[in-house]
Order: C-alpha cells, then sequence, then structure tokens
C-alpha cells in the first residue's frame, strides 16, 4: 500500500509540470513518444547544386515572406537541409519561422509550405516569462527558466491538456531545445498572445516558454503543422549561433550563412558586420 501510495503522487506531480504550469488537465488521445533523435551528420561544404537549391528556396520564400529576415529564412531553410539529410524530416515537410529577434508586438510567425510555394500564417507569437518583455533576450532549455528555447524542431502528436489543443514538439538543438518534450514545450492557444492587449500593455501576454498563438487561429495552426513538420525558433543570441547544431551539417557558421544572406561581405568566414541586435 506504501508504494501505491507513491506513484500515485508521482503521477499526479507528474500531470502538474510544464509549460502549463499548475493549470494542466490530464492528457488524453497522446500518441506513443517519437523514436529517439539521431543528431545530423557532420559533413563537407555543400556541392554547388545544394547552394543553388537553398539560394532558391532562399528566394521563394522571401517573395512570401519579404517582411521577414532574409538571414534568419536563409538559416531556417540550413536546418531544414540538415534535418533532410539526417532523416529526420520529408521533402514535403512544412516549415514555420519564428524570428524571436522581433518583439511580441510585431507577427513574428510564419508558416510555409515550401513544397507548394505557399505562406500558410503569419501570426503573433508569445515567448515565455523568463525570456523577457517585449522583446526576449534570454534562452534557455532548463525546466523552470519559464524561458524560451532556440533552435529546430520536429512536430509530433496533438493532445488535450491544460491549455486546450496543443501540439507537441521534440528539439533537434542539442543544449538548446532538446529538454522540450520534458519541459512540455508545447504550441497551443492562450488568452494572453491576443494582438489586442498589445493597445494596452505594449506587448503580448508571456507564457511559460511555450510559443503560444490566440486562440482564433491556434487549432487551424496547430493541424497544419502536426506529425513531422519543422519549426525554427531564432534569436540574436551568441552562443545559439556558435553552438547550434541543426544547421551545422555542411561545416559553415551561422553567421557566414547569416551574413551571406543578407547581401554582407564576409572575412575569415565571419561576416565584417555585427549582426543587428533587437
Amino acid at each position: 500500500m506504501r508504494h501505491f501510495h507513491l506513484a500515485f503522487t508521482m503521477l499526479a506531480m507528474s500531470l502538474l509540470a510544464g509549460c502549463a504550469g499548475p493549470q494542466h488537465k490530464p492528457e488524453v488521445a497522446v500518441s506513443p513518444a517519437p523514436a529517439a533523435l539521431v543528431s545530423p551528420p557532420v559533413a563537407a561544404i555543400p556541392a554547388p547544386s545544394v547552394l543553388d537549391r537553398q539560394q532558391r528556396l532562399l528566394q521563394q520564400l522571401a517573395g512570401l515572406a519579404p517582411d521577414a529576415d532574409r538571414g534568419v529564412l536563409a538559416l531556417a531553410l540550413q536546418a531544414r537541409e540538415c534535418a533532410l539529410r539526417s532523416g529526420e524530416a520529408n521533402e514535403d515537410a512544412r516549415l514555420a519561422v519564428i524570428d524571436y529577434s522581433m518583439p511580441s508586438s510585431q507577427k513574428r510567425l510564419w508558416v510555409f509550405d515550401v513544397a507548394n510555394d505557399k505562406l500558410l500564417f503569419r501570426e503573433h507569437v508569445s515567448h515565455g516569462q523568463g525570456s523577457g518583455e517585449n522583446i526576449a533576450t534570454r534562452f534557455s532549455n532548463v525546466e523552470g527558466s519559464y524561458a524560451t528555447s532556440l533552435g529546430l524542431y520536429r512536430t509530433a502528436e496533438t493532445y488535450i491538456g491544460g491549455n486546450g489543443y496543443s501540439l507537441r514538439m521534440d528539439g533537434l538543438d542539442p543544449g538548446f531545445n532538446d529538454n522540450a518534450r520534458p519541459r512540455a514545450i508545447v504550441m497551443h492557444g492562450a488568452w494572453y498572445a491576443n494582438p489586442d492587449l498589445i493597445r494596452s500593455q505594449g506587448r503580448l501576454g508571456r507564457s511559460q516558454g511555450c510559443p503560444a498563438l490566440r486562440e482564433g487561429i491556434a487549432k487551424v495552426v496547430i493541424d497544419s503543422m502536426k506529425q513531422r513538420q519543422l519549426l525554427f525558433a531564432y534569436a540574436n543570441d551568441a552562443a545559439f549561433l556558435q553552438r547550434g547544431h541543426s544547421f551545422a551539417c555542411d561545416g559553415r557558421d551561422a553567421r557566414t550563412i547569416l551574413a551571406a544572406a543578407r547581401g554582407r561581405a564576409t572575412h575569415g568566414g565571419a561576416a565584417t558586420g555585427v549582426i543587428a541586435a533587437s
């Protein structure tokens, strides 16, 4: 009986953890967890044909989202390319890009159907309480930080929890977002992600680390992004740009990729211009 009470107590505590905090409800219809993630292999500098394809895709996405930072789009596409090479995603996977260097008062989430040359959504998205006010400046992979995590995610199953209809995501960037599942970092709808709040408080409300969307659009976006799609979360964070793993499969570093896409000259593999702070 003593062991029964201990097991019951541990189960109850687990239901209170994660992005929603004590508001989590028991989840229903949870699919089995995906297989263990495999880190992308390190490869040589890509062949010209690969770079040409990446350039065409960058032109495509930049045309669909002219207000997006071309450097951020290029880094997201590079992370996608690495995921394709390692078998972590398929060619038809949709790609969501969040630019956390932008304030929450601006629409900083784009969802692309890359295979069909379409922009599906452009939306506001919240960041974590531990990451800052209107502009996110701190990022963490640690449970209890209430901070947003950067890097490439592969989406997984949906479930009904404390924040309603939600989307599980698995982080593919070791050390930066690979604790997403145990932290319950998921995409969900939230009242505090309503852009009407910007008029009264100058920013969106903040989550406990999850990319939260306005309730009126969350389910539609989640349904477009569930089951092995890709989401890339960017910020001008020195540690992530230096050691991020998801975009590093061909030997190029993040600043080189960013600078090339932004049209800046490079010297010795590093951008001569400093990446602008938010």
